[in-house]
């Protein structure tokens, strides 16, 4: 089986330029996860990879790339998301659900008025297998994007995700920064579509940087761990799909769902085994401390008790 896998990368194209892409999305999605789990915002990343599907449909039907009304629609949610929430007293997550169930609907009615009914599925579900040059170099393109800002504005999305009001007392824009995160997202959410489709993108942003988190804590080791569970989720998932003939976005984030189970359960520090230990011996050394301090008050009741005698 593995061999098979092998020699269809070394013959068919198409395998090739999906293991490409599928390696692609899984570094960019590491390296944006790991920021959007350090700020608490997932429930914004699956609004956005949710809100870009009118845009998707609407390229569609004007025979244009889906890339540019996705990356519309995307920004258009993050920005509607804030300002809702600024200008009423719900909370933020409200707002999500608000503006992500409408555009995730309106993309549902403008699936049913678009001609590629089949490439419209692809984008919904993913189909890797059907990525073409053109998405592959899109994605490269894209992935050089978002490498390029982080590591320009590492500092900046560093400090503003651990705390904001220090980063606004040091004269940093926080604001400017999160509309640039929230871009960065919408991209990665775009050309993640391909891959694992606009239901699973959340997926591939979270799960690789949630694992990595339960691994360190330290920024730099989880983004570069982020970034390998990231790719290791979609190579191995490309395997399975290809193998046993699976839909590519289901095997790739159960692959990344499997890395997390086993980070959740043995991982050195926080694992769920490791936390167990570690209580277990707490409690052991509670009482022994317990006992070797009624030991010398037990003894001189003894000795008194003796000398009475």
């Amino acid at each position: 089986m593995l061999n098979e896998f092998i020699d269809g990368l070394l013959n068919y194209q198409f395998l090739q330029s999906a293991l490409v892409t599928s390696v692609l999305v899984g570094m960019i999605a590491g390296v944006i996860g790991s920021f959007i789990i350090l700020r608490g915002i997932s429930l914004m990343g699956d609004a956005i990879s949710h809100a870009v599907l009118p845009g998707v449909a609407i390229s569609y039907m004007l025979g244009a790339s889906y890339v540019f009304g996705a990356t519309i629609f995307g920004l258009l949610s993050a920005a509607l998301i804030g300002f809702v929430t600024k200008h009423s007293k719900l909370k933020n997550d409200t707002a999500i659900g608000i503006v992500f169930s409408t555009f995730f609907a309106l993309g549902i009615v403008l699936i049913s008025f678009a001609k590629s009914a089949t490439d419209l599925y692809h984008i919904l579900f993913g189909n890797v297998l059907a990525v073409r040059d053109s998405d592959m170099m899109l994605t490269a393109g894209v992935g050089a994007i978002v490498l390029i800002l982080v590591t320009l504005f590492y500092k900046e999305l560093k400090l503003t995700s651990f705390d904001a009001t220090m980063a606004q007392a040091y004269g940093l824009n926080v604001t400017l920064i999160n509309y640039m995160l929230m871009f960065l997202l919408t991209l990665v959410a775009v050309t993640s579509l391909q891959t694992v489709g606009t239901i699973l993108v959340i997926a591939m942003l979270i799960t690789p940087a949630a694992t990595a988190f339960q691994y360190t804590n330290s920024l730099p080791k989880m983004i570069g761990l982020s970034v390998t569970f990231g790719v290791l989720s979609a190579v191995i998932g490309l395997f399975f799909s290809y193998s046993y003939n699976l839909p590519s976005g289901a095997t790739i984030v159960l692959t990344a769902a499997a890395f997390f189970l086993i980070a959740f359960l043995f991982s050195p520090k926080k694992g769920l085994v490791s936390q167990f230990r570690k209580e277990k011996k707490h409690d052991k050394n509670s009482k022994q401390m317990g006992i070797s301090r009624h030991l010398p008050a037990h003894t001189r009741r003894m000795q008194q008790h003796a000398r009475q005698k």
